[in-house]
């Protein structure tokens, strides 16, 4: 039997219009013949079959051949739909090709023109759980991007809100296990941005994105230490605002590869310059040598002359002991710049043993001078046996003084009640490890960083050299030098070279 051929109307031309444009298989069956009256172009593909050739098949055909799917099975479950007006079944189709297809069945009856038919709407069980599979395996591709990736990804509107991330994204941020509601975390409260080498706004990155702009973020992680990550951020026009994409990567270990070559080039420079001055200084010795030398015997003859001519008076006493002072600091002034020479050089094996209290004591008058006018209190404990060390007795008590000035501009820009400097000696340690120990302990405004491996210098005028000597001289001796805060406020500055044998 043919489909009717009678001229349709409006309605069913818009019923057979929405028939054709549907995905779903329709085939509609003569109620009394159970013939195939008419079929969608979505069930002649799916059968493999014209509407021509499927109009001259009955149900039973187009079936699987198995015994529960034969002819009066089928007409059967028609007929259930034309007495009770409805029925549905799980079914097996035959294609063309002899391809079985699963298929949901729900067959309905309905009134025509013509009289009773039932139209039979029929679901590929089979395409929808491939479709189901491929979308079950997009999901699960999905929520390996999301989860189990190491890349760092953001969604963030333009607010600078994050609408969503990676499990990995949130870890860094410290979000873990912590789900993210949208409009809640701003990205700028869990990280800060920096755009090249400047810090930067989330309003920077929005007028930047055309639509990519290179962005790199610092976290701090619990213990402290700052994890940077770096990437792309690209607008990603949607409606009714844009929204941005950031894909990151962790970098920390580069950024802490570049500070330390920073550092190193920093290091660099304050040895450029110490060799600087090591010619200056071999320079100054050669320039002084004589002169000091001429002064010293110049004095020697003055005071010959003032004892050969003594007369006892109070005039000549004060011009003696002028005499043997200006002596006594031109015989120091020589000591440096043997010293000075020598270190410069090429210092040898150290065979001086030295106590460190006896250095303290040597470098006390030169403290006072400083201290006292800026109102500092001095305090010494030191170490009631002497602290043997081998060691270079006038470089190392120019470190003395070096630390004990900086602790002295450092104090006097402090309150009088904390202006105190405590000057300590000991002997610390067991057996071959025992050092002996110098610390200058101050309550000033305390360290923001360690002065010999960060800068040698925080002075707006210095030159970082007084500290640079410092270092180069104690650990070219075989010894240790370091700064840290104190607890209670200050800093602590300190030297130790192992203790000499008592001789």
């Amino acid at each position: 039997m043919t489909v009717d051929s009678r001229t349709p109307g409006p309605a069913d031309t818009d019923f057979v219009a929405m028939m054709n444009a549907s995905d779903t298989c329709v085939l509609l069956h003569d109620a009394r013949t159970k013939e195939i009256l008419w079929a969608n172009p979505a069930a002649c593909a799916m059968l493999g079959l014209g509407l021509g050739e499927i109009a001259t098949l009955r149900a039973n055909h187009i079936s699987s051949a198995a015994q529960q799917y034969d002819q009066v099975v089928a007409r059967a479950l028609l007929q259930e739909a034309i007495d009770h007006g409805a029925s549905r079944v799980e079914w097996r189709l035959r294609s063309s090709s002899g391809r079985i297809i699963p298929s949901d069945a729900f067959a309905v009856r309905v009134e025509l023109a013509r009289g009773l038919a039932v139209m039979v709407q029929v679901r590929d069980i089979e395409r929808e759980h491939r479709t189901d599979t491929g979308q079950r395996l997009a999901e699960s591709y999905v929520e390996t991007l999301t989860q189990h990736t190491s890349t760092v990804a953001f969604m963030v509107d333009a607010a600078g809100v994050i609408l969503s991330a990676t499990d990995t994204a949130l870890r860094y941020l410290g979000l873990s296990g912590h789900p993210l509601a949208p409009r809640r975390h701003a990205l700028t409260s869990l990280a800060t941005i920096h755009l090249g080498a400047t810090r930067a706004a989330w309003d920077d990155v929005v007028r930047g994105a055309d639509p990519i702009l290179p962005v790199r973020l610092e976290t701090e992680q619990p213990g402290g230490q700052s994890v940077w990550l770096e990437g792309s951020a690209e607008r990603l026009p949607q409606q009714p605002a844009d929204v941005y994409l950031l894909i990151l990567h962790d970098v920390s270990d580069r950024v802490r590869d570049e500070a330390l070559r920073e550092l190193e080039q920093r290091r660099e420079d304050y040895l450029a310059r110490y060799n600087a001055m090591g010619d200056m200084a071999m320079a100054i010795v050669h320039e002084l040598g004589q002169p000091l030398a001429a002064a010293r015997n110049f004095l020697a003859g003055a005071r010959t002359y003032v004892d050969t001519t003594a007369s006892g008076r109070e005039t000549e006493g004060q011009l003696l002991f002028g005499l043997d002072g200006a002596s006594r600091q031109i015989d120091r002034a020589a000591a440096i710049v043997s010293s000075l020479r020598t270190f410069v050089g090429h210092l040898e094996h150290v065979q001086q043993v030295v106590d460190l209290n006896e250095i303290v004591r040597e470098c006390l008058p030169f403290v006072r001078l400083r201290a006292d006018p800026a109102g500092i209190g001095l305090e010494l404990r030191l170490s009631p046996e002497p602290v043997l060390v081998r060691c270079e007795r006038v470089l190392t008590g120019q470190v003395v003084l070096n630390l004990c000035f900086n602790a002295i501009e450092e104090l006097a820009e402090c309150d009088r009640s904390v202006r105190h400097l405590l000057i300590t000696t000991t002997a610390d340690g067991d057996g071959g490890a025992r050092e002996g120990v110098l610390t200058l302990a101050d309550r000033g405004r305390g360290l923001h960083r360690d002065p010999f491996t960060e800068s040698f210098t925080g002075k707006a005028h210095g030159t970082g050299i007084g500290l640079a000597l410092s270092h180069r001289i104690i650990t070219r001796q075989r010894g240790r030098i370091w700064s840290e805060p104190r607890p209670d406020g200050g800093s602590l500055f300190g030297f130790a070279f192992p203790t000499a044998p008592t001789v």
